[in-house]
This record gives C-alpha cells, sequence and structure tokens, in this order.
C-alpha cells in the first residue's frame, strides 16, 4: 500500500525540527548559547565534551535548519542562535520537558552547574531561574508589571523604568513586555523588550555578575542592596 503524505504541509517541517533537537550534543549547544553569546566551535565541542569534528557536524546541520547562524571574523568562526523566537523555542521545550527526567549530576562540578544555572541566569537576552522569577514577582508585586491578562508593564512599571535611567525602544516589534516559561521554575519569567533592556541594565550596572564563562548569574552584593531598594526584594531570597 502506498505511502499518503500528511495533510498539514507544516508536519514535515516540524518533523525535521524535531529531529535537529533529537540529539543531545546538539540539544546542549541550543541551550549552552541561551546566554546570547557567539560561541566558537571549540567552546561549544569541550562544554558537551565532544570532539571538534563532532562538533561541526552538529553543527553544520543546526546551520542548515536554521536554529543557528554562523558569523565569520578571520579565521574565527562563531555560532549563535538565530534569533529571539529561537531562544524562546528552546527555553520553553526544556520547560516541557517530563520533570524528573534530568539525569543526577556525576560530579560535583555538574552539581554546582545546576545549581548556579537554577539560582539566576541569562535566557538569550533576559533574567531566568530564581533570581528573574523573585524581580518578576516583585515588578507584579508592586505594581509594576501585570500577568493577569498577559504580560504588560503598566504607566508605574514605565516610570519606574525610567527611573533607573534605562531606555525602552517602545517602537521595537518585539513586545513591550512578554512571559517566557522558566524550565527550572516552571513558571514564566519577564522577556521581551523590558526583559532585555533589565538585564543589560543589572550587567552593566554591577548589580549581577556572570558566574565562570557560561550563562550562570548572581547577584553581586551591590545589587543585593539596589534589588531590595528598587523592588523589596530580600537579599536572603537570592543568596
Amino acid at each position: 500500500m502506498a505511502r499518503t503524505r500528511p495533510n498539514d504541509p507544516a508536519a514535515p517541517r516540524l518533523a525535521a525540527l524535531a529531529a535537529l533537537l533529537a540529539d543531545e550534543t546538539r540539544a546542549s549547544f541550543c541551550l549552552a548559547l541561551l546566554d546570547g553569546r557567539a560561541w566558537t566551535a571549540g567552546e561549544l565541542a569541550r562544554s558537551a565534551g565532544v570532539a571538534p569534528s563532532t562538533a561541526s557536524e552538529h553543527l553544520g546541520k543546526l546551520i542548515g535548519g536554521g536554529l543557528l547562524t554562523e558569523e565569520r571574523q578571520g579565521r574565527h568562526r562563531y555560532v549563535r542562535l538565530a534569533d529571539g523566537r529561537t531562544a524562546q523555542l528552546i527555553e520553553e521545550l526544556a520547560a516541557h520537558a517530563a520533570p524528573g527526567a534530568e539525569k543526577p549530576p556525576r560530579t560535583l562540578r555538574e552539581a554546582s552547574l545546576q545549581h548556579a544555572l537554577a539560582r539566576g541566569r541569562t535566557c538569550y537576552d533576559h533574567l531566568a531561574g530564581r533570581l528573574g522569577i523573585r524581580i518578576t514577582d516583585a515588578m507584579t508585586e508592586r505594581g509594576l508589571l501585570r500577568q493577569d491578562t498577559g504580560f504588560a508593564l503598566t504607566d508605574e512599571g514605565l516610570g519606574w523604568f525610567g527611573g533607573l535611567g534605562v531606555r525602552l525602544d517602545t517602537a521595537s516589534r518585539r513586545p513591550l513586555a512578554r512571559g517566557c516559561l522558566d524550565w527550572t521554575e516552571r513558571r514564566p519569567h519577564l522577556a521581551g523588550v523590558s526583559g532585555a533592556a533589565l538585564c543589560r541594565h543589572v550587567l552593566d550596572a554591577g548589580w549581577c555578575e556572570r558566574v565562570g564563562t557560561g550563562r550562570a548569574v548572581r547577584a553581586t552584593p551591590d545589587g543585593l542592596r539596589a534589588l531590595s531598594r528598587h523592588l523589596d526584594i530580600d537579599p536572603g531570597h537570592l543568596t
């Protein structure tokens, strides 16, 4: 009996996308690139514990499938996630993965990394983990952000950003505020233009610092004081 083609023309594209992420090495590359920065093939190979030749093969598939883009500067080749929509897709797929399916850490280093990522991290260009959730909750409690009808900044929220000296690009095609499902907390954190602007501000102002070379971040002593002053966040909730 002849095989019939699916009625929905999107089915083959969805199957191809699923196949791209149905490999642990390629999935780990995409998760690492959620830090929003460009990585070399060698850096990704080391992070995933695979040979450079293996990394190059997998990167070729991810680039060909449109999940990653490639940039070359002289002899160096860099890759990054294609765009913010791709980052949102990766983060939300990770959040929808079955709870408890994660492999237990095999080493102290792996356990420390998991703890650091759960405490705070960047999700492409905004904050995630407990840090991102605490900030999102505090903004909602103070009336700066609404979540009852989707994510939306209030007038007070717009004024709050202005008071910090943070300029929001209201002309951007991206939503000013949107929720992004957090894969460790399984609740939405703030993303969109305002989420990206806040992430840049806390890093530039020294309120947060990166931990190691990945996407884990933590609040600094200055940041704990600033977040307490501006959002009434208990420093004990972030340490």
